[in-house]
Protein backbone atom coordinates (compact mmCIF):
# COMPACT_ATOMS: atom_id res chain seq x y z
CA UNK A 1 0.00 0.00 0.00
CA UNK A 2 1.09 3.53 -0.83
CA UNK A 3 -0.07 6.54 0.37
CA UNK A 4 -0.39 10.32 0.25
CA UNK A 5 -1.47 12.69 2.04
CA UNK A 6 -2.79 16.10 0.37
CA UNK A 7 -4.59 19.11 2.00
CA UNK A 8 -3.46 21.72 4.50
CA UNK A 9 -6.81 22.85 6.46
CA UNK A 10 -8.89 19.85 5.64
CA UNK A 11 -6.43 17.16 4.76
CA UNK A 12 -7.18 13.71 2.94
CA UNK A 13 -5.04 10.50 2.51
CA UNK A 14 -5.38 8.57 -0.26
CA UNK A 15 -3.79 5.36 -0.76
CA UNK A 16 -2.94 3.35 -4.00
CA UNK A 17 -3.75 -0.50 -3.14
CA UNK A 18 -2.21 -3.76 -5.15
CA UNK A 19 -4.65 -6.01 -5.96
CA UNK A 20 -6.07 -7.95 -3.01
CA UNK A 21 -4.72 -5.35 -0.52
CA UNK A 22 -7.00 -4.20 2.32
CA UNK A 23 -7.98 -1.06 4.14
CA UNK A 24 -10.70 -0.88 7.22
CA UNK A 25 -12.06 2.42 8.49
CA UNK A 26 -15.52 3.20 10.44
CA UNK A 27 -18.91 3.24 8.65
CA UNK A 28 -19.10 6.82 6.61
CA UNK A 29 -15.70 6.93 7.11
CA UNK A 30 -14.43 6.49 2.55
CA UNK A 31 -14.39 9.75 0.55
CA UNK A 32 -13.77 8.27 -3.06
CA UNK A 33 -12.81 5.36 -4.16
CA UNK A 34 -11.83 3.50 -7.81
CA UNK A 35 -14.91 1.32 -9.04
CA UNK A 36 -12.72 -2.06 -8.22
CA UNK A 37 -12.86 -0.91 -4.23
CA UNK A 38 -15.41 -3.85 -2.71
CA UNK A 39 -16.85 -3.15 0.78
CA UNK A 40 -17.27 -5.46 3.21
CA UNK A 41 -18.62 -4.76 7.08
CA UNK A 42 -18.04 -6.40 9.95
CA UNK A 43 -17.59 -6.55 13.74
CA UNK A 44 -14.31 -7.28 13.07
CA UNK A 45 -13.79 -8.88 16.23
CA UNK A 46 -17.14 -9.91 17.78
CA UNK A 47 -18.89 -8.44 20.36
CA UNK A 48 -16.14 -7.18 22.81
CA UNK A 49 -14.91 -5.24 20.03
CA UNK A 50 -17.39 -3.70 19.20
CA UNK A 51 -18.13 -2.49 22.75
CA UNK A 52 -14.53 -1.21 22.49
CA UNK A 53 -15.04 1.06 19.64
CA UNK A 54 -17.91 2.40 21.11
CA UNK A 55 -15.92 3.04 24.24
CA UNK A 56 -13.22 5.17 22.04
CA UNK A 57 -15.25 6.67 20.08
CA UNK A 58 -15.59 4.92 17.07
CA UNK A 59 -18.45 3.49 15.27
CA UNK A 60 -19.83 -0.39 16.24
CA UNK A 61 -19.03 -1.69 12.64
CA UNK A 62 -16.50 -1.21 10.51
CA UNK A 63 -15.82 -1.27 6.68
CA UNK A 64 -13.19 -3.47 4.99
CA UNK A 65 -12.22 -2.57 1.40
CA UNK A 66 -10.64 -4.68 -1.22
CA UNK A 67 -8.92 -3.87 -4.40
CA UNK A 68 -10.74 -6.57 -6.76
CA UNK A 69 -9.14 -7.41 -10.41
CA UNK A 70 -6.25 -4.81 -10.41
CA UNK A 71 -4.96 -1.96 -8.34
CA UNK A 72 -7.19 0.29 -6.40
CA UNK A 73 -7.56 3.59 -4.68
CA UNK A 74 -9.39 5.15 -1.79
CA UNK A 75 -9.06 8.51 0.23
CA UNK A 76 -9.95 8.95 3.51
CA UNK A 77 -10.74 13.22 4.54
CA UNK A 78 -10.96 14.81 7.66
CA UNK A 79 -13.86 15.56 9.45
CA UNK A 80 -12.47 18.52 10.94
CA UNK A 81 -9.94 21.20 10.32
CA UNK A 82 -6.78 19.76 11.40
CA UNK A 83 -4.33 17.16 10.89
CA UNK A 84 -3.75 13.28 9.66
CA UNK A 85 -0.74 11.84 10.38
CA UNK A 86 0.39 7.90 9.46
CA UNK A 87 2.05 5.58 12.16
CA UNK A 88 3.90 2.61 11.41
CA UNK A 89 2.52 -0.28 13.63
CA UNK A 90 3.96 -3.39 15.08
CA UNK A 91 4.59 -5.39 18.02
CA UNK A 92 6.05 -3.43 20.74
CA UNK A 93 5.41 -0.37 19.03
CA UNK A 94 1.38 0.41 19.97
CA UNK A 95 0.39 3.85 20.08
CA UNK A 96 -2.09 5.72 22.30
CA UNK A 97 -4.61 7.89 20.86
CA UNK A 98 -7.40 10.62 21.55
CA UNK A 99 -10.65 9.26 21.27
CA UNK A 100 -12.41 9.05 17.78
CA UNK A 101 -8.59 10.09 16.32
CA UNK A 102 -8.72 6.89 14.38
CA UNK A 103 -9.50 7.87 10.17
CA UNK A 104 -8.36 4.49 8.50
CA UNK A 105 -5.96 1.99 8.49
CA UNK A 106 -4.56 -1.88 7.10
CA UNK A 107 -6.40 -4.69 8.00
CA UNK A 108 -3.06 -5.89 9.91
CA UNK A 109 -4.15 -2.84 12.95
CA UNK A 110 -6.52 -3.62 15.73
CA UNK A 111 -8.25 -1.20 17.85
CA UNK A 112 -8.98 -1.04 21.32
CA UNK A 113 -10.18 0.64 24.27
CA UNK A 114 -7.58 2.11 26.45
CA UNK A 115 -7.99 3.39 29.85
CA UNK A 116 -6.24 5.17 32.43
CA UNK A 117 -5.07 2.69 35.21
CA UNK A 118 -4.88 5.36 37.82
CA UNK A 119 -8.41 6.17 39.15
CA UNK A 120 -7.49 10.06 39.90
CA UNK A 121 -6.89 10.17 35.66
CA UNK A 122 -10.21 8.46 35.06
CA UNK A 123 -12.16 10.83 37.19
CA UNK A 124 -10.33 14.54 36.31
CA UNK A 125 -8.62 13.29 33.00
CA UNK A 126 -11.52 14.80 31.21
CA UNK A 127 -11.18 13.69 27.57
CA UNK A 128 -7.74 12.12 28.39
CA UNK A 129 -9.97 9.15 30.34
CA UNK A 130 -11.08 6.77 28.10
CA UNK A 131 -8.52 6.47 24.31
CA UNK A 132 -8.10 4.46 21.92
CA UNK A 133 -4.99 1.62 21.59
CA UNK A 134 -3.22 0.65 18.15
CA UNK A 135 -1.85 -2.69 18.22
CA UNK A 136 -1.48 -5.19 15.69
CA UNK A 137 0.95 -4.61 12.39
CA UNK A 138 0.43 -1.92 9.31
CA UNK A 139 0.02 1.56 8.91
CA UNK A 140 -3.00 3.20 10.96
CA UNK A 141 -3.86 6.74 9.65
CA UNK A 142 -4.99 9.33 12.53
CA UNK A 143 -6.98 12.62 12.20
CA UNK A 144 -6.07 15.08 14.68
CA UNK A 145 -7.94 18.91 15.84
CA UNK A 146 -5.62 21.92 14.43
CA UNK A 147 -1.89 21.06 14.02
CA UNK A 148 0.26 19.04 15.49
CA UNK A 149 3.75 19.40 17.49
CA UNK A 150 5.72 16.70 18.16
CA UNK A 151 8.28 15.87 21.28
CA UNK A 152 10.39 13.39 22.22
CA UNK A 153 10.99 13.23 26.48
CA UNK A 154 13.50 10.85 27.57
CA UNK A 155 13.11 8.54 30.41
CA UNK A 156 11.55 10.58 33.36
CA UNK A 157 11.01 13.71 30.99
CA UNK A 158 7.91 15.25 31.51
CA UNK A 159 5.71 17.79 29.72
CA UNK A 160 2.58 19.58 31.20
CA UNK A 161 -0.89 19.45 28.65
CA UNK A 162 -3.62 21.16 29.00
CA UNK A 163 -6.68 18.91 29.19
CA UNK A 164 -7.49 18.34 25.57
CA UNK A 165 -4.53 18.92 23.62
CA UNK A 166 -3.12 15.40 23.56
CA UNK A 167 -3.09 14.23 20.44
CA UNK A 168 -1.52 10.63 20.16
CA UNK A 169 1.75 9.00 22.82
CA UNK A 170 3.57 6.02 22.23
CA UNK A 171 2.23 3.01 24.68
CA UNK A 172 5.90 3.34 26.33
CA UNK A 173 4.97 6.63 27.73
CA UNK A 174 2.88 7.32 31.67
CA UNK A 175 0.29 9.48 31.88
CA UNK A 176 -1.44 11.31 34.82
CA UNK A 177 -3.22 14.33 36.24
CA UNK A 178 -1.67 16.82 38.68
CA UNK A 179 -3.98 19.52 40.44
CA UNK A 180 -3.18 23.24 39.57
CA UNK A 181 -1.37 24.38 42.54
CA UNK A 182 -3.12 27.35 44.47
CA UNK A 183 -6.72 27.93 45.18
CA UNK A 184 -6.98 31.15 43.33
CA UNK A 185 -5.28 29.32 40.68
CA UNK A 186 -7.80 26.91 40.05
CA UNK A 187 -10.49 29.26 40.60
CA UNK A 188 -9.69 32.51 38.92
CA UNK A 189 -6.87 31.40 36.11
CA UNK A 190 -8.88 29.78 33.65
CA UNK A 191 -6.75 26.71 32.87
CA UNK A 192 -8.98 24.35 34.89
CA UNK A 193 -8.28 22.30 38.05
CA UNK A 194 -6.22 19.59 36.86
CA UNK A 195 -3.08 19.11 34.14
CA UNK A 196 -1.86 16.03 32.48
CA UNK A 197 1.28 15.23 32.64
CA UNK A 198 3.50 13.02 30.49
CA UNK A 199 6.49 10.80 31.49
CA UNK A 200 8.53 9.26 29.30
CA UNK A 201 10.58 8.05 27.37
CA UNK A 202 8.67 8.00 24.47
CA UNK A 203 7.34 10.09 21.73
CA UNK A 204 4.18 12.97 21.72
CA UNK A 205 1.66 14.49 19.37
CA UNK A 206 0.05 17.33 20.81
CA UNK A 207 -2.48 19.39 18.55
CA UNK A 208 -3.31 23.08 18.65
CA UNK A 209 -6.85 23.44 18.43
CA UNK A 210 -9.11 21.18 20.11
CA UNK A 211 -12.09 20.42 19.07
CA UNK A 212 -13.89 20.69 22.55
CA UNK A 213 -12.24 24.28 22.86
CA UNK A 214 -13.77 25.36 19.66
CA UNK A 215 -17.31 23.88 20.67
CA UNK A 216 -16.33 26.33 24.15
CA UNK A 217 -15.90 28.93 22.05
CA UNK A 218 -18.46 28.86 20.10
CA UNK A 219 -21.08 28.09 22.64
CA UNK A 220 -22.07 31.79 23.77
CA UNK A 221 -23.10 32.43 20.26
CA UNK A 222 -25.45 29.55 20.04
CA UNK A 223 -29.07 29.98 20.18
CA UNK A 224 -30.29 28.63 23.91
CA UNK A 225 -33.82 26.96 22.13
CA UNK A 226 -36.11 28.96 24.87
Amino acid sequence: MKYQIVGDTLPAVICQLEPGEKMITEGGGMSWMSPNMLMETTSNGGIGSMIGRMFSGEKAFQNVYTAQGGEGMIAFASCFPGSIRAFEIAPGQEMILQKSAFLAGEVGIEMSVFFNKKLGTGFFGGEGFIMQRISGQGTVFAEFDGHVVEYELAPGQQIVVDTGHLAAMTASCQMDIRSVPGVKNMLFGGEGIFNTIITGPGRVWLQTMPISNVAGVLRPYMPSGD
